[in-house]
Order: C-alpha cells, then sequence, then structure tokens
C-alpha cells in the first residue's frame, strides 16, 4: 500500500520560492514539484494531447516512485460520448508510452448529462481497454449519487471491472458564499455534489476542493482520516488531490494532510522549519 498525494498541476504563478525553486525555469517546475509530491493530476491531457517529446521530457524529470495521474481528452469523453473512439483510445495510451512504469492511474471524467442511459456504454468502453492500467471513473449526473438503482447498478459494474470511482469533495468551496474572483471562477465551474464514500477497487481516488485559506478546511478532514487509514491498513493505493479555490494555496493544505496522516514531505525550497513542523489542530 502507499500514499499517493498530490496537487492538481505542478506549476502554478504563487508557487517559485514557496513549493519551487525561487529562479526555477518553468521547464524545471515538475523536477521541483516531484521532489515534494509523488503524484499529479494530469488535467492538461483532457484538453489537448502533448507531443511525444513533451511526454519524454515529462518522464525524465520525476524518479521512479512519481506517478501521473492523466485525464482521458474531451474528446473521447465529452465530444464523442464513448462512441467509436477505440483509434482515439489506442493513440492516447500509445501517446503516453514513455511513461508506461509511471502511469498511476486513467481518468475519465463523464458530463453531467451522462446517465444511467448510457451504462451499457461505458461498460462497452471499459472492456476493450488495455488490461495493463489502472482507471478511475468521475460521474456528476445526479442519478449516480440518489443512492437508488442507478447508483448501484454503476457501483457493481466498477466492482467488476476493478474500476476505482472518484470520490469529489467539493463541500468547503461551497460552505460559504462566494466573495472574491477565484471564489465565483471555482464554484462556478466545479460540481456541487453529495460525497459517496467507496473503495470499488484497489487505488480510491479522492479529489478534495477547498477554501483558499488552508486552515478553513480543516473542519471537513477529520471525517475523511479513518477512511484514509482503513484503505492504507487494507493495502489500498490511496490516492488524494488536494486543491483550493485559486490552487496558490493547496500545497500548504497537502502538506497539512500529510501531517495528519502520519506523513512527511521533503523540505521546499521557500519553507522553513517553523511551517515544516506544523500540525493541525481541531
Amino acid at each position: 500500500m502507499s500514499l499517493y498525494l498530490g496537487l492538481p498541476q505542478w506549476s502554478h504563478p504563487a508557487w517559485p520560492g514557496h513549493l519551487l525553486g525561487v529562479n526555477a525555469r518553468p521547464a524545471d517546475h515538475l523536477a521541483d514539484y516531484a521532489q515534494v509530491f509523488n503524484t499529479v493530476e494530469g488535467n492538461t491531457t483532457f484538453y489537448a494531447s502533448p507531443t511525444p517529446e513533451t511526454v519524454r521530457r515529462w518522464a525524465e524529470a520525476v524518479p521512479a516512485h512519481f506517478r501521473f495521474s492523466f485525464k482521458f481528452p474531451q474528446t473521447i469523453s465529452h465530444q464523442s460520448d464513448l462512441v467509436s473512439v477505440d483509434k482515439q483510445v489506442t493513440d492516447f495510451i500509445r501517446l503516453l508510452g514513455p511513461l508506461h512504469d509511471k502511469l498511476g492511474l486513467l481518468k475519465l471524467q463523464l458530463p453531467a448529462r451522462f446517465g444511467p442511459a448510457g451504462l451499457a456504454r461505458l461498460e462497452a468502453f471499459f472492456d476493450r481497454l488495455p488490461a495493463d492500467f489502472r482507471y478511475a471513473l468521475e460521474v456528476r449526473h445526479p442519478d449516480f449519487f440518489a443512492k437508488g438503482e442507478a447508483e448501484r447498478a454503476l457501483n457493481r459494474l466498477l466492482m467488476a471491472r476493478g474500476i476505482n470511482r472518484i470520490m469529489l469533495d467539493s463541500r468547503p468551496l461551497f460552505s460559504v458564499p462566494a466573495t472574491t474572483a477565484a471564489m465565483v471562477d471555482a464554484q462556478g465551474k466545479k460540481p456541487r455534489l453529495p460525497v459517496h464514500l467507496l473503495a470499488t477497487a484497489h487505488a480510491p481516488v479522492v479529489r478534495l476542493i477547498g477554501l483558499p485559506q488552508p486552515e478553513d478546511n480543516h473542519p471537513f478532514l477529520p471525517a475523511w482520516l479513518p477512511h484514509w487509514q482503513q484503505w492504507l491498513a487494507e493495502g489500498k493505493d490511496l490516492y488524494l488531490f488536494i486543491h483550493t479555490a485559486d490552487n496558490a494555496q493547496a500545497p500548504t493544505l497537502a502538506r497539512q494532510i500529510s501531517l495528519l496522516l502520519g506523513q512527511e514531505m521533503a523540505p521546499w525550497p521557500g519553507e522553513n522549519d517553523r511551517a515544516r513542523q506544523g500540525v493541525l489542530n481541531f
């Protein structure tokens, strides 16, 4: 079992001199990030495919234990609705070939319109995927959160195929009114859905969407802790991806969560000893 703790990106304008080296070039940000975190959400592939040379640079920039978790392109999940996408899937996975040993999860995010009527299509999609990768699914249709037959059918499918259901917790983000541009933007983009805690396979995935100030998220963490500890104790690989409204303070919140789980992060370039030894008080 392993804890994979990371952020939704490896570069941010607020991070040089903090998480990243103060004089680091953008091309060096991934290497700096990977000295602290051991995974990252690869949302960039949802919007556009990187070049093969870029993928090779990514592979060379991180250590062997690092895990990328890339998202299937939106041309597969949103524009094609999983129909006639075999070539697109093959091309996508082939493109990521240089990262093969450093791929944690390949994530499929479905649009909110993709509901129970699409389950047969989803099952067929899963059955055509290569078996030598781990996969995770994020759904957003309300019926998949209603605890009825539609959700039970989805969960049965995921368990049967060994697919991890992504658990999205956006409660912190929506717990207060939006009073800043970053909050308005985040609340406008992120879904507001119930949190259903269920590990459908061997690599449970949690995406925590938090408030800008790390300490404002602390009330939402104690309820998660026993589940995280249980999954790790069961020998599962736990993936935690930590967001804040504009992600400027996401590294700090992630470090606090690592302390909560008894894990110690490597020092950051711009971090002092007092900050590294901080504790959470609930």
